[in-house]
């Protein structure tokens, strides 16, 4: 029963194991595969899920499962990845074990089943065996394995696969991956398996080609890392090797080119020891595929790189000895000798069929063989003359075997057309012989036959055919028949290398003379496999008649030349002066030949920029059309992504509904205790009963048909057994007798074939030793003579090394007592600066101290003066507060002063005269708030004095009845005079009176003494002839016809303003 949703991974896996031990390991499996990927197990904690993919893997391995095991680890590789990645790995590599486990313990179970089948050991074959044989081809043991131990393999690489897929495009499982990888080559590899290996390395190909698709995704693989690039070569170097070892050899080829592509993305170079093997598999490919020339090129990269490593190691440049190859001589000589013998095998004339002057087939050869090279790392494609020129500078002749030194010679350098194959036929038997050389034969017969041909069409016009046969003998094991010589003479005619006739009638060859003729061919397609140009390397002992009719016009030009500059004499002078015109009209024509090159430039360099401009238009156009085809193919992706999101979400639920179906029709199987003989599809209109009945049905007709066979089978062994032994009892005295007569005279040979050889053996070791027996004497007495002559060499070279090792060892005393005396003057000098340095510190602290003493007395100087400042400054500010309550008590009597004047009678009172040169009196302005607001703000209000008279006289305007019609109204102001009674006032306002220098009224009497009387405006003088106050009664008094005259502005202008003043209904206006 399934847990509910709620359960944790402590309950379930108890559950799973109560199941597993009442031997319900399928129902377990279900249990925790439905907790596995259920959605709430995210949020699950990874050390109590552990334990669940523990026992999970442990149940899918037993019960094969390898779908369910792979749903299973691909939802808890989602769970933990971003949490614990030790935990996947963890359980990966736990499931290959069990898989490798049980592969083990199923090849074992094979072997028991084989051991257990034979009954008697005697007896190799049994009559059931025998019967099988009949039928079928295979073995008991093959049936055995494939029963037994193929489903297990099975298992074991849908294993590799599916931890091979759920690793991939991690970097935190990078290492994991690329383990797991060299572990299914090794499985490959063991078991032979080439199919599976050809599937694993195109999932491995295309795991790194969705590398680059998945680059955004959280850690993703970054094959610019070169950790993660080492990681992917060393991989690609295994599946390499493995693949050699299977001989698939397209395969390798293919590695070969997936490792190229990852050389040339990695930023460090690969090491020595790696790029060796590269270059050796590369030679057994290119072996396998007869492209000799490659071959050859590439045992050239791998000499070179041995050589290199060599002498960087003998250097002692290298960091470390195990990246690179072992490159002892004798490995230098193995290579030089396989370098310069493939170089050899390289065919003259090319075996491969000539496709004719077919420029789509001479195009793909070419793509070929650049594709080559570039996986060589050469520059440009490897020929037969360059890789020899390589082969000569390297020293290659040197490190190379003499054999092959003198096959070399024989081929490339020495002219012997009627020897060449007597000398060639030993130097073969010993290639031959050779494992690692063996399959350089038969191309070097190819060159042998070329090289034969070429040097006898230079001394032979005709030649007898059975001549050339007997020329072109070679050893017993590598003979070449009439036909393949005719074959081969044939196919170079057809190349155009050769240029033979043969005449059957008469037996012979005919070397063709015609002096219009070319022995190459007249289209480009015929020499695409010629290893050769027109100029080989094979020696000429003459030319041609073809060859001196196409050089006779040179040589007769060479030939006029020399005679004319030896008869005629003016020929050299008119050569020279031909010369010296030519150099004048160069020079003369410089100049605008310079102008026409820069104008050239000009043009050149316009049409450059419309073309790039051009370009970049319709690059431009293409960008935006690609982006807008992305556009599309992104919004059809996203559409088909919803489709089958859709489609999959269908299939879900219509599997989950199948699921459930399964399960009820399985739990009513559990029940009835029926195994799984019986069709579960087919059971869905059956009830119990019918079930019980169909099963018994179906138990009793299958025990009838088992003992029916069994009857039958059993009938038929023991008619054929006594058939067969009937038949026995008469051959077998016969073959009894047949084969003692044969083993005593088998007996006999063999006797006296060892009698003979033991007897021919000690005749061969007695005469051996008679011969030396002679040499004895001599023998001692050169031994004698070289070991007196080394102990001589040995006393004189060892007292010339005592006196080396005297003189050596007084060098070494000067060195000692130089080397002691330099280490006191340097611990003197040391011991100078040392106490040199302590005094700088000491006087550069002292100046530090009186530094820092100079500016605190300065600083306390300083602020002893700001204290100073500050207590002047606060009596100042005591002062300035004291006035101000002085002027406010002031303006406080005032006002009761006043208050009282307003409840007397007003008096009339003439108004005091100023002194000259004062400004005259003004009336204040109206008491608008407008006004009285823009005065606060511009600062031309009155002082305190005059603001608070001002205020005064406002409430009496604001309290006064409105005037008569026709009248003008009465302002009650007040004249701006002094009260008639004293005011005393403090004696500080009376000196700052006295101090601003007001002088008295004419009309007024001498100032009391403590009395305060208003100082005299300064500026602003009083007029005489100004109108009364209309408040004391002036407009009455004065006659209508004086006129108003208006205040001087301020500043000392002398021009009179005008001044304009509102109060209540009425105003004072300027008059004229």
């Amino acid at each position: 029963m399934p847990p509910p949703p709620h359960a944790k991974p402590e309950n379930v896996l108890k559950r799973a194991q109560e199941l597993v031990a009442v031997n319900k390991n399928l129902s377990a499996l279900e249990l925790l595969h439905e907790h596995v990927t259920a959605k709430r197990s995210r949020l699950s904690p990874i050390a109590s899920l552990e334990p669940v993919m523990v026992l999970f893997v442990e149940l899918c391995v037993s019960l094969r499962k390898g779908k369910t095991a792979k749903d299973g680890l691909y939802q808890y590789k989602n769970i933990a990845q971003n949490s614990s990645v030790q935990t996947i790995e963890m359980v990966l590599r736990k499931f290959i074990e069990l898989a490798e486990a049980k592969v083990t313990e199923a090849q074992e179970r094979a072997e028991q089943i084989t051991l257990d089948a034979i009954d008697d050991l005697e007896a190799s074959e049994t009559p059931e065996s025998i019967l099988l044989s009949t039928v079928s081809g295979e073995q008991s043991r093959d049936r055995t394995d494939r029963a037994v131990v193929t489903p297990w393999l099975k298992f074991l690489w849908e294993t590799y696969r599916t931890v091979l897929d759920i690793l991939r495009n991690n970097a935190r499982l990078e290492i994991m991956y690329q383990s797991t990888a060299l572990q299914a080559f090794q499985f490959c590899l063991k078991y032979t398996r080439k199919t599976e290996f050809r599937r694993l390395c195109e999932l491995l190909r295309n795991h790194v080609q969705n590398a680059a698709k998945y680059s955004t995704q959280m850690h993703a693989i970054n094959l610019n890392d070169p950790d993660t690039l080492q990681r992917h070569l060393d991989t690609r170097f295994q599946q390499l090797n493995v693949a050699v070892e299977l001989e698939l050899w397209q395969e390798a080829f293919r590695s070969v080119e997936d490792i190229h592509t990852l050389l040339n993305l990695s930023k460090r170079p690969a090491k020595n020891v790696m790029m060796a093997n590269y270059y050796e598999k590369l030679t057994r490919i290119f072996l396998v595929s007869d492209n000799y020339l490659f071959h050859a090129a590439a045992w050239s990269r791998y000499y070179n790189l041995l050589r290199t490593s060599a002498a960087q190691v003998a250097a002692g440049s290298a960091p470390v000895k195990k990246d690179f190859p072992a490159a002892s001589d004798a490995d230098l000589s193995r290579a030089a000798s396989l370098y310069l013998l493939a170089a050899l095998s390289i065919p003259v004339i090319s075996q491969a069929r000539s496709k004719g002057a077919l420029l789509d087939v001479d195009e793909a050869k070419r793509n070929k063989n650049t594709r080559l090279t570039n996986l060589l790392g050469m520059s440009r494609a490897p020929t037969r003359a360059a890789l020899f020129k390589d082969a000569i500078s390297k020293g290659v002749l040197k490190r190379a075997r003499p054999e092959i030194r003198d096959l070399y010679s024989i081929l490339e350098v020495d002219f012997h057309p009627l020897s060449i194959c007597k000398k060639i036929s030993p130097i073969l038997v010993q290639v031959a012989a050779e494992p690692d050389m063996k399959p350089y034969v038969i191309p070097l017969q190819q060159v042998i036959l070329t090289r034969l041909f070429q040097q006898l069409s230079q001394v032979y016009d005709t030649i007898q055919l059975s001549f050339v046969i007997n020329l072109a003998s070679f050893p017993e094991p590598f003979e070449v028949t009439p036909s393949i010589i005719e074959k081969f003479i044939m196919n170079g005619c057809k190349k155009g290398d050769l240029s033979i006739r043969i005449d059957h009638a008469a037996g012979v060859l005919t070397f063709e003379s015609d002096i219009f003729s070319s022995t190459k061919p007249l289209h480009p397609g015929s020499v695409a496999g010629s290893a050769e140009k027109e100029t080989g390397s094979v020696q000429k002992l003459q030319s041609t008649p073809s060859e001196i009719v196409r050089s006779q016009l040179s040589r007769l030009a060479k030939a006029l030349y020399l005679t004319c500059s030896h008869v005629d004499p003016d020929f050299q002078q008119y050569r020279l002066e031909a010369k010296a015109a030519a150099y004048a009209r160069a020079q003369a024509g410089a100049q605008e030949e310079h102008e026409d090159t820069l104008a050239r430039r000009t043009i050149i360099e316009k049409k450059k920029e419309a073309a790039e401009t051009a370009l970049l238009k319709k690059e431009k156009e293409e960008a935006q059309q690609r982006l807008l085809r992305a556009e599309e193919a992104r919004a059809a992706e996203a559409a088909r992504a919803a489709d089958q999101q859709k489609k999959r979400e269908l299939e879900r639920m219509r599997q989950e509904q199948e699921k459930i179906r399964k399960e009820e029709l399985k739990k009513q199987l559990d029940e009835l205790s029926l195994d799984a003989k019986i069709d579960v599809e087919n059971l869905e209109d059956l009830d119990s009963n019918q079930l019980r009945a169909m099963k018994l049905a179906q138990l009793e007709k299958e025990k009838r048909e088992m003992a029916e066979k069994l009857r039958i089978t059993g009938k038929r062994i023991d008619h054929l057994e006594r058939a067969l032994r009937r038949e026995e009892v008469n051959v077998l005295p016969k073959d009894l007798e047949r084969q003692r007569a044969e083993d005593l005279a088998a007996y006999e040979k063999k006797k006296r074939i060892t009698l003979a050889n033991s007897k021919r053996q000690h005749e061969e070791a007695v005469a051996l030793k008679r011969r030396l027996s002679r040499l004895v004497p001599i023998y001692e007495t050169f031994r004698n003579d070289i070991k007196q002559q080394r102990h001589q060499e040995f006393e004189s070279r060892r007292k010339a090394a005592e006196k080396q090792l005297e003189v050596e060892m007084g060098k070494r005393r000067q060195e000692v007592r130089a080397a002691k005396e330099r280490k006191r003057k340097e611990a003197e000098a040391a011991e100078r600066r040392r106490v040199e340095e302590e005094e700088r510190a000491r006087k550069e602290e002292e100046e530090r101290v009186r530094k820092e003493a100079e500016l605190r007395a300065r600083m306390a100087e300083e602020k002893a003066k700001r204290d100073e400042e500050r207590k002047r400054l606060d009596e100042i500010a005591a002062k300035q507060r004291q006035r101000e309550q002085e002027v406010e008590e002031r303006k406080a009597r005032e006002r009761a002063e006043r208050e009282s004047l307003k409840r007397a009678a007003p008096v009339e009172e003439t108004p005091a005269i100023e002194a000259p040169g004062s400004r005259r009196w003004a009336p204040p302005k109206a008491s608008s708030w407008r006004d009285r607001e823009a005065e606060r703000k511009t600062g031309d209000s009155a002082s305190p004095l005059n603001g608070a008279r001002d205020r005064e006289r406002d409430r009496d305007s604001a309290n006064a009845s409105p005037a008569p019609a026709g009248e003008r109204k009465k302002l009650n102001i007040a004249p701006r005079t002094l009260p008639k009674e004293d005011i005393q006032v403090p004696p500080q306002l009376t000196e700052r009176t006295v101090e601003r220098g007001a002088a008295p009224s004419p009309d007024a009497a001498a100032p009391k003494p403590g009395v305060y009387r208003p100082p005299a405006l300064s500026g602003r003088t009083l007029q005489t002839d100004r109108p009364a106050s209309p408040a004391s009664g002036g407009e009455a008094d004065k006659p209508k016809s004086e006129k108003w005259v208006p205040r001087r502005r301020l500043g000392g202008d002398s021009k009179e303003g005008e001044s304009s003043e509102r109060r209540g209904g009425g105003s004072w206006g300027s008059r004229r």
